[in-house]
């Protein structure tokens, strides 16, 4: 600790610099030296503010001024000259161009066998499915190493270099943090490249754009919706042929045509003021093909589709409100069971007969959704000032009654179409379907002749059973290609299963699984028809007589 006596001679000594008089004798002060008798602390501070040693520090601050002024002007300078000679874009993860451009960079050897990477999962546009040759080899192992999921890209930051057009091209990884405090970090690409114009960047968003359109020419994208009411890509499907789909004549006509005129029709629509919207009200028991022939339709008409999930935990109003207004213009957004959405009946009735003091169970005894959704809500999102515009609107349920008149009326849902359950046309239509021998002839392998397993035969199906699969029972394991078959075989066949189904009594979805378990026994398939719809009326009798059991407990 310094004593009074240093503190003393320490402000005598800055006094005698400070003074003007004295300012010439000021650089003779030499203060003790470090590890002497009189080395103090004061000491050290009169050193740092001596002239002499100011002047050296203004020196050094008068060069630090200069090169950061150097520094500054050399970064304007090159940013000018770089800005000038590349292009430089930023892509942000979500954005339909990054999903173009991720795909793209994936076609290119110079983005794929960068050295330092990291493996990611493999986007659903490029998922790679089997050929028939290689499920007909049996060989599990082999197809599941073919579709794996994963793929390998350059780590974050790690730059990849190439020429694209006679342009130099770097690109690579990059992060940002996120504008939401709930999210991590968004994933970037920064794309740079030697050019002057921006048609080169434009002709390679382009390229990318159709290498995504290529890459999913066969398939339709599934969209969700996420936490903050936008849309996520959440799968892939292969289109589904609209022919495979047996429904009664005419409606699968007329739900394509009207879809496909629509679309085609923008300019009718706002020369006449109408509102370029259009809905569809699919209503039927369960299975009979309301959301496959969405499904097919979405492919023919090449559209993805949007699921508006009205019983989402924490959908409100403004929610659906929002993920409405943010539908692209051309797309399918798809409803289904709008009848269940909601903890009542989607109508505009008060509370129930029981008065508003007693809670209304929830039908089919299930839980209170969790979703606030209501009715002028969901009517406001539909066709109010918010409202999407140029994009289809189908909606499922199995109670059409329950239904609201505002809803259903036309407008919001244009069209109303029924799903019956199956016809014995359908059930027909359905066995030609499944065992025609072009679609067989197509799945065959190559290198196999078709006559090896031909049965050329137009019998009952009694008398050629044995020819194909012996006394086998229709729960053993069978293998996935069945006989080739005649189409006058096919016909007789089918028309013996005609005879054998009730009309109006199963649902399609139920047929189908009938025929799934016969796939490659066509003659067994029509055969124990009969007995299986014994089987399904019994249960169905047992599962009636025990709901009404249940009823009379819950009235005594």
């Amino acid at each position: 600790m310094a004593t009074p006596q240093a503190l003393f001679m320490v402000a005598q000594q800055m006094l005698t610099v400070l003074t003007p008089q004295n300012a010439s004798n000021a650089t003779q002060v030499q203060p003790p030296a470090f590890g002497t008798e009189g080395f103090s602390a004061g000491s050290l501070f009169v050193s740092l503010v001596s002239f002499s040693t100011a002047k050296e520090w203004m020196k050094l601050a008068v060069l630090g001024a200069i090169f950061e002024t150097i520094r500054r002007i050399f970064l304007y300078v090159y940013k000018k000259i770089y800005d000038y000679f590349f292009l430089t874009v930023v892509l942000e993860d979500g954005e339909k161009v990054y999903a173009w451009m991720t795909l793209w960079l994936l076609q290119h050897p110079a983005w794929t066998q960068s050295r330092d990477i990291q493996i990611a999962d493999r986007p659903t546009s490029l998922k790679v499915e089997p050929t028939p040759e290689e499920e007909a080899e049996g060989d599990v192992t082999k197809i599941n190493l073919k579709t794996q999921t994963f793929m390998y890209i350059p780590s974050l930051y790690t730059q990849c270099t190439f020429w694209y057009k006679r342009h130099w091209v770097r690109i690579y990884r990059g992060a940002i943090e996120s504008k939401s405090p709930f999210d991590g970090r968004v994933e970037t690409l920064i794309i740079c490249i030697w050019a002057w114009k921006h048609n080169v960047i434009h002709d390679m968003l382009l390229e990318a754009k159709m290498a995504y359109k290529a890459a999913k020419e066969n398939k339709i994208s599934i969209h969700v919706a996420n936490t903050y009411n936008g849309w996520e890509e959440q799968s892939t499907q292969l289109k589904r042929p609209l022919a495979s789909i047996v429904l009664d004549p005419g409606v699968r006509e007329l739900l394509l045509n009207d879809a496909r005129d629509f679309l085609l029709s923008k300019h009718w629509y706002l020369s006449r003021g109408i509102p370029f919207r259009r809905g569809y009200l699919l209503y039927g028991p369960p299975g009979t093909g309301k959301t496959s022939v969405i499904q097919g339709i979405a492919g023919e008409l090449g559209l993805d589709v949007y699921i508006v999930s009205l019983s989402r935990v924490g959908m409100d109003d403004a929610g659906l409100n929002e993920l409405i207004a943010n539908l692209p213009e051309r797309c399918i957004a798809l409803m289904e069971d709008i009848d269940v959405a909601f903890s009542r009946t989607l109508n505009r009735e008060l509370e129930g007969q029981d008065g508003p003091g007693k809670e209304k169970q929830h039908p089919s005894g299930l839980s209170k959704p969790t979703s606030k959704v209501t009715l002028s809500g969901l009517l406001n999102a539909l066709d109010g000032i918010g409202a999407q515009e140029g994009r289809l609107l189908f909606a499922t349920t199995n109670k059409y009654t329950s239904l609201d008149a505002a809803l259903s009326r036309p407008g919001r849902m244009d069209i109303h179409v029924e799903f019956k359950l199956a016809s014995k046309y359908q059930a027909r239509q359905l066995y030609r379907c499944f065992y025609h021998p072009d679609i067989e002839a197509k799945d065959q392998p190559r290198g196999q002749d078709p006559k090896n397993v031909h049965v050329g035969s137009t019998g009952p199906v009694e008398e050629k059973s044995s020819l194909l699969q012996g006394d086998t029972p229709s729960n053993t394991p069978h293998q996935r290609r069945g006989p080739q078959l005649s189409i006058q075989q096919v016909e007789a066949w089918a028309k013996q299963f005609f005879d054998a189904i009730p009309d109006r009594e199963f649902s399609m979805a139920a047929l189908q699984g009938y025929l799934m378990a016969y796939k490659t026994r066509p003659c067994e398939a029509v055969a124990e028809a009969g007995e299986w719809v014994n089987k399904q009326r019994l249960a169905a009798a047992r599962i009636e007589s025990e709901r009404t059991f249940v009823k009379v407990e819950a009235v005594d």
